[in-house]
């Protein structure tokens, strides 16, 4: 009798374990990391300066996309278009005024949609853009099941609160501080990691699945970060730009002059000419010397993070994602922030981390994400045959970030979605991680947008508020080019004008990878206008400019 009753317990036992890995089997946990204005400035990417020894362990264990672009290189137009599939031109937000749920439509979130299925959904840091853009409240309770969570040492960010060389307090650029002198003794990303390890453990005997999303707040500028991270970029170790001139063919809508730069102390100190500068080369090495420094600060936090998933032996049941909300310049053609529609401000990072798909279970119990110091010598070093190098944008992630997750992935948005709530205008990028990529995609296409209150840069050109946007700049970038065409636009209907052209833009990526020579004016664009008068008004804008660029290549194609 007794060995009947031990033997149903087993059976027992066996039963809800079983039950408990089939849950999460069938709907893996989902940790979404996004960081702010980081560009691919990773050792994965290439770059062989940049210590991120744990991201690139990241990488290592991930599906890593090397060319993936934003909608729009500024926050809160990017965060939303992320995070609802839906590009900047129906949200209707170009900058932090609006929240599209009034402003446009009631667009179901990636969280909300996740929550939607019986995830728990919870946020930590810098999300959504905080403020007007998600109602104050990071679109809660729509998107979260608790309150968002934001760190309060962020209250200090803007403050002066960076020693100068006179020994007082400023609200610098350049800011690396003794973190033990900060209030609190610690800084916004180390508040945020803590708080989202808390919320980890509090989930790691539960079997229903997460939705945890951490949004760190560097490389963002000002680069308050914590001065030993100085130490890994030598002053006399840093270089500038290949390209560190504003193009002689580059429109003067194009530019953007990088006004929060100027606002900062230490650089009105510069009396640099507005709008095109220079900023004087000793500065521009410390401010790359602290953009690289506030990388490495943010990567420890993801190994932090990571290995706390570790920990908890949560990494085999959850989902990872990585990725940015756009980049940043760092000299490059002149400018020294985002707002533009050049590659460096608008492609990312982006990789997903799927367990038993990018990477092989852990059956052994052996760590997946161990911590790797960047103060140490040894170097992680990027190994992952998984990298698909064909062009992908953002709004992909909230389609394929569902499907592997275990949930089915929203339908594609009919061409006028002002009205659907749930449906994605990005692609489904699921069946990237089961057929290794073979060739160049030339129909893969990436669309990004800028907007600009006059042909000329102004004191408001890099963020120009809703009422004042005259131009649009709207780009695609395909494997072989990036097109851009600056419209005009009205901003109390959101029409744009496609024969009201100011400017144009034509990189040739193979000859020209900086995107420096504006090869646009070669072209005989009255023919290819007249040809562009005959197709049907309801043609989308983006198939207007595909053909358009195929028509501009052709003709490069008979003149060599």
């Amino acid at each position: 009798m007794y060995r009947c009753f031990q033997t149903w317990l087993l059976l027992l036992g066996f039963h809800t374990l079983t039950v408990a890995v089939l849950t999460r089997r069938g709907k893996r946990n989902v940790l979404f990391i996004v960081a702010d204005d980081l560009r691919t400035s990773l050792g994965c990417y290439g770059d062989s300066l940049v210590k991120s020894p744990n991201i690139d362990q990241l990488a290592s264990k991930s599906q890593v996309f090397l060319n993936a672009y934003a909608q729009q290189s500024v926050c809160a137009p990017s965060r939303t278009s992320i995070l609802t599939s839906r590009r900047p031109d129906t949200t209707r937000l170009y900058d932090f005024k609006s929240y599209w749920r009034v402003h446009s439509g009631n667009y179901t979130t990636m969280p909300q949609y996740f929550k939607s299925k019986g995830y728990l959904t919870m946020s930590v840091g810098k999300v959504f853009h905080p403020g007007i853009a998600s109602n104050h409240s990071d679109d809660y309770p729509y998107s979260w099941s608790i309150p968002a969570y934001h760190p309060a040492s962020f209250t200090y960010e803007k403050k002066k609160m960076c020693k100068g060389e006179d020994g007082k307090l400023h609200a610098n650029l350049l800011c690396a501080v003794n973190v033990t002198q900060q209030p609190g003794e610690t800084l916004p990303d180390m508040e945020s990691t803590d708080e989202a390890v808390r919320l980890l453990k509090s989930r790691a005997n539960d079997d229903n699945p997460f939705f945890l999303a951490v949004g760190f707040h560097k490389p963002h500028i000002p680069f308050r970060i914590p001065q030993e991270y100085l130490s890994l970029y030598p002053i006399e170790k840093m270089t500038l730009v290949p390209d560190p001139d504003v193009p002689k063919l580059l429109p003067p809508v194009a530019y953007n002059p990088w006004t929060d730069v100027r606002r900062r102390d230490d650089v009105q100190k510069l009396n640099i000419s507005f709008p095109y500068g220079p900023i004087p080369k000793d500065f521009q090495l410390g401010i790359r010397q602290h953009y690289y420094a506030a990388v490495s600060y943010m990567d420890a936090q993801v190994g932090r993070l990571l290995s706390a998933l570790d920990e908890l032996r949560l990494s085999d049941s959850t989902l990872v994602v990585f990725t940015s909300d756009h980049g940043w310049s760092l000299g490059e053609h002149g400018e020294w922030a985002k707002y533009s529609n050049f590659d460096v401000t608008t492609r990312v990072p982006l990789m997903f981390h799927v367990p038993g798909v990018t990477a092989r279970r852990n059956w052994r119990g052996e760590s997946t994400f161990p911590f790797i110091d960047a103060f140490n010598k040894s170097q992680h070093s990027f190994k992952n045959d998984k990298v698909i190098k064909n062009v992908v944008e953002l709004v992909d992630v909230f389609p394929t970030i569902s499907y592997m997750a275990g949930l089915r992935a929203p339908k594609p948005c009919p061409d006028v979605s002002f009205q659907e709530e749930l449906c994605t205008e990005g692609d489904n990028l699921a069946y990237t991680f089961r057929h290794p990529e073979r060739r160049e995609n030339e129909e893969a296409v990436s669309f990004s947008q800028y907007p600009r209150p006059a042909d000329t840069p102004q004191e408001n050109s890099d963020l120009p508020d809703l009422k004042d946007i005259k131009i649009m700049g709207y780009s695609l970038r395909t494997w072989d080019y990036r097109y851009t065409l600056w419209l005009g636009f009205n901003p109390n209907t959101f029409q744009v004008n496609v024969t009201d052209v100011h400017a144009g833009e034509l990189y040739i990526l193979a000859s020209d990878p900086g995107q420096d020579d504006n090869v646009y004016s070669d072209s005989d664009h009255s023919v290819m206008m007249t040809k562009m008068a005959s197709l049907p008004p309801t043609m989308s804008l983006q198939m207007r400019m595909k053909l358009q660029l195929l028509y501009l290549s052709a003709g490069r194609k008979r003149k060599v």
